[in-house]
Formats: C-alpha cells, sequence, structure tokens
C-alpha cells in the first residue's frame, strides 16, 4: 500500500510539472532562454538580432578598387616589369609576362597579394609595390523627396539619415516610413534596405541606421496623400457653383 501511494504521488508531481510546462508531451526546457519570434528582430544588414543590442554596423573603410582605376606597379629588384595598369569593366588588369587578374572589390593590400600570386609562377619570390595613381572618389546618390536631390561626395562615414540631411533634408511629401537603400553587390545583384526614418527620428534612436557605402543610392517616396493630391477638387476650381446663376 506504501508502494503504491509513492508511485502515485510521483506520478501526480510529474503531471503538475508537465502541466506547469504547457502541455503534456512538451519538454519544460524547449522555452528556457529561447526568444520569442517577436523579439527577434531583423537588422539592416540581414541578420537576426535576438538580445536588441544596436544593428548599427560600422564597416571596413579600405578603399576598394574600381572599374577605370589606375595601378603604378614597381619591381625594386627586377625593375624590366615596371608598369602603369588600369582597372578594366570586367575588373581584371593586364599585366606584362604574367597572367591577368581580377583586382575588383578589392583593397590595395590584397590586389598588391593578387599580382604578387601571378608573378611568383615566373618570378622568384617577387618583391612588388603597387600604388594607386588614380581613382574614383567615393560618392553615394540620394534622390526623391528631398531638398536636393543629387550625387555627393562620400567623405568618412555617413549614415542614411546623415545622407538626407546632405541632401537638403525630408520635403513634406516624403514617406520616409519606407525610404530605400539601395547597394551594389557583386555579379550585378543588387541589395535593397527599407529604413523606417520616420520611427527612427520619432523615438530619437538611430540603432537601426545603415552606412552608406560607395556607390549607394537612397531614394525617399512620395506619401499616398502627394499623389493624390492633384486629383482632390478645391473651391478655387469653381466646383460648387450657384444653380440660381445657370
Amino acid at each position: 500500500m506504501i508502494r503504491k501511494h509513492s508511485s502515485r504521488l510521483g506520478f501526480g508531481l510529474l503531471l503538475t510539472a508537465l502541466g506547469a510546462s504547457g502541455a503534456v508531451g512538451q519538454s519544460p526546457l524547449m522555452s528556457v532562454g529561447a526568444p520569442s519570434q517577436s523579439a527577434a528582430r531583423e537588422n539592416v544588414g540581414g541578420t537576426v538580432d535576438h538580445d536588441k543590442t544596436p544593428v548599427l554596423q560600422h564597416r571596413n573603410w579600405r578603399y576598394q578598387l574600381h572599374s577605370a582605376d589606375v595601378l603604378q606597379l614597381s619591381f625594386p629588384f627586377t625593375p624590366e616589369f615596371d608598369q602603369t595598369v588600369t582597372v578594366q569593366p570586367d575588373g581584371y588588369i593586364t599585366l606584362r609576362g604574367a597572367d591577368s587578374v581580377r583586382v575588383e572589390s578589392q583593397t590595395l593590400p590584397e590586389a598588391t597579394n593578387s599580382v604578387r600570386t601571378a608573378y611568383a609562377k615566373i618570378l622568384h619570390d617577387p618583391v612588388i609595390n603597387v600604388e594607386l595613381k588614380d581613382f574614383e572618389k567615393p560618392y553615394f546618390i540620394v534622390g526623391g523627396e528631398v531638398g536636393h536631390p543629387g550625387k555627393f561626395d562620400l567623405r568618412g562615414e555617413t549614415t542614411a539619415t546623415e545622407a538626407v540631411a546632405i541632401a537638403g533634408g525630408l520635403k513634406e511629401s516624403s514617406k520616409h516610413s519606407q525610404v530605400l537603400l539601395f547597394h551594389r553587390v557583386p555579379n550585378g545583384w543588387v541589395q535593397v534596405k527599407k529604413l523606417n526614418m520616420k520611427k527612427m527620428l520619432r523615438d530619437a534612436n538611430l540603432d537601426e541606421d545603415a552606412y552608406m557605402q560607395p556607390g549607394d543610392f537612397l531614394y525617399v517616396p512620395k506619401n499616398t496623400m502627394s499623389k493624390i493630391e492633384k486629383f482632390i477638387p478645391t473651391s478655387s476650381l469653381g466646383l460648387y457653383a450657384n444653380p440660381a446663376v445657370l
């Protein structure tokens, strides 16, 4: 009798524990430390942020090579290979006596390693200095409902909200809850991020702001009222005429 009582008591405690964690059959460990879907938010870079840390990420500000950039290659011990090369539209540079190499989107140290690897096939442990002689100055473009849309130099770290301020600020006709940031990525793809500047400015919280990168295009669309405003009749149009005059 004592054993039966003990087993029933143990079974009752087990049911109580399962009931406290949810339905029977659900492990009480399933919800420990697991954030809810509403708690997880997606940041501007596409990664999920569970601990609500700021999503604003600093980028690597080393210059990345573009088409039409000009490089000076110097060979201290084999000067016969000294040359000036231009990054072609396909991203490659043509090397004297070696295979062409792709350097577009590489930093200068990365391009130096690429050139050194190419010449290592014909030179023993080559020493090469690569200098950037001419380059495309970084820029960004702001269009849409801003005071002065256009192309602007990208000087240092600039966020999307700062870019809008540089472009003359938001117009009253802007839909600043759905600002679009276009960024080109390798292989011809374009990344698009939607920024809710209305919320950021209202809450005085720029954690979800994004850093502009060279060549980025920021577009501020019109709000709905501005789109239909020209179709809304006003008294100045004489729509409400006096029937007695007719």
